[in-house]
C-alpha cells in the first residue's frame, strides 16, 4: 500500500498566509518587529521563528497557531 507523504513546513505556511493577506516581506517584518531578511529566511526554511512569535504571527496572518502545525493529505496517526 502506497502512502503519499506531504511535507509542508512552517515556512511554507507563513509564506502562504502572508501572501493571502497581501503583505510584503518588509510590511510583515515591520508588523512583527523583525527584518524582511528574517522573514525571508523563515519562508526559505533556512531558520525558524522563535516560538514566542507564533501567537503574534497568527494574529497578523488571521490564522491560529495550530494552523502552522496542521497536516493535510495523510493520516497523521499512521
Amino acid at each position: 500500500m502506497s502512502m503519499t507523504t506531504y511535507h509542508i513546513t512552517i515556512g511554507d505556511k507563513i509564506k502562504a498566509y502572508r501572501n493571502e493577506n497581501n503583505l510584503s516581506l518588509k510590511e510583515f517584518g515591520k508588523l512583527i518587529g523583525v527584518s524582511a531578511q528574517a522573514v525571508c529566511k523563515w519562508e526559505q526554511n533556512t531558520c525558524y521563528p522563535d516560538m514566542i512569535f507564533l501567537p503574534h504571527l497568527a494574529r497578523i496572518l488571521n490564522c491560529t497557531t495550530d494552523d502552522f502545525f496542521e497536516i493535510h493529505g495523510g493520516d497523521a496517526n499512521e
